[in-house]
């Protein structure tokens, strides 16, 4: 917790990126130096790992000493990816999240990644619940077949809508879908958010979840959570920029604030991408810059919007109950901590950087 607001990470990750989980070479390694260039650009000294233990940051201890004992995050949703034509297990496989949640209950939920370009993407979805316990679903706008782009329309009732509807057959309350951030030589059109409309509008029981919001089409993002109450936006990527860019930062909240979407913000930082601590505490110490506030007419950045990105906000959209969490994490090995330890406790890296 963060002065006593319950921090909900809505997205981590267990990365598994180097050459052997790798389908295909050229489009992985390109991902992987992609990634790797944004953290070293903006994280803080003593919070990056070395990129080769970066690269394969598929281990449950290290992600959940990050995210609780390194950090003020109580909870996280584990996020599998499915980029099943460029990595094996998809980039961030879904058993690191299994364990997690095995081994501390109360603070991890899992959201499991489908495919319309593998067999039986229907089927996927009762994988997902059955099997892996997921309370939500993750889609990638693309996939790579035989070297080739193939883009995943988010709005295709033949290739979408049958994934839609047995989701909403089967519980699930929310779909988030990987936008805003392309990643590797692939095209940028399918980053973009715009095919989020229809299937919104056809499916007003989930909740569509524009994941990395704001890292591009900010105004079309917030044009969006304006018109549709069933459209949220998750910050993981956006919040690299908290600690060396807060006023743009600060600038691409306050454009979704201004337009009405403060109960539908969710904060989420991608750990294991980067270390969630410095963004966290950065963003509970910003305030919203005095000319955005005076002559853009953006909202304050108050404790009680804080509270809400950090936490209610991620809890009511995924069904999340808080009381019930942390009464199931309450006694295991992160509960005693009175501070926070050093980045990367579970290595013999402490302080260091890449």
């Amino acid at each position: 917790m963060i002065d006593d607001v319950f921090v909900i990470d809505a997205v981590a990750h267990g990365y598994n990126l180097g050459p052997a989980n790798q389908v295909d070479p050229r489009y992985a390694a390109a991902t992987s130096a992609q990634l790797y260039g944004l953290a070293m650009q903006f994280v803080p000294e003593g919070y990056l790992l070395p990129c080769e233990e970066w690269t394969n940051s598929a281990d449950p201890d290290l992600v959940a000493s990050a995210l609780f004992a390194e950090s003020a995050t109580d909870f996280a949703i584990y996020h599998q990816v499915p980029m099943f034509g460029a990595f094996k297990d998809g980039s961030s496989p879904i058993w690191v999240g299994q364990n997690m949640r095995e081994r501390w209950p109360g603070r991890v939920a899992l959201f499991a990644g489908v495919s319309p370009f593998l067999p039986d993407p229907v089927g996927q979805v009762d994988r997902a619940i059955d099997e892996y316990g997921a309370i939500g679903l993750k889609l990638y706008p693309l996939e790579l077949i035989e070297g080739h782009v193939n883009p995943f329309p988010l709005d295709d009732p033949e290739i979408a809508y049958p994934i839609y509807q047995r989701a909403v057959d089967r519980g699930i309350k929310t779909i988030a879908v990987h936008k805003a951030l392309p990643l590797g030589p692939v095209p940028l059109d399918p980053f973009r958010v715009a095919d989020v409309e229809a299937a919104a509008i056809a499916f007003p029981q989930l909740m569509f979840q524009i994941v990395h919001g704001g890292m591009a089409f900010v105004e079309e993002t917030a044009l969006q959570l304006a018109r549709f109450p069933n459209i949220s936006v998750n910050l993981e990527g956006t919040t690299v920029l908290a600690v060396k860019a807060p006023r743009q930062f600060a600038a691409i909240v306050g454009s979704f604030l201004q337009l009405g979407a403060a109960d539908r913000i969710v904060w989420a930082t991608g750990c294991m991408a980067i270390h969630p601590r410095p963004f966290l505490e950065a963003f509970w110490r910003m305030e919203m810059p005095r000319d955005l506030v005076e002559e853009y007419g953006m909202p304050e950045l108050t404790r009680d919007i804080k509270a809400q990105i950090l936490g209610a906000n991620a809890a009511r959209i995924c069904g999340i109950d808080i009381d019930a969490e942390r009464a199931k994490a309450s006694g295991d090995e992160y509960s005693t901590l009175s501070e926070p330890r050093p980045p990367w406790s579970t290595r013999d890296l402490t302080g260091a950087s890449a």
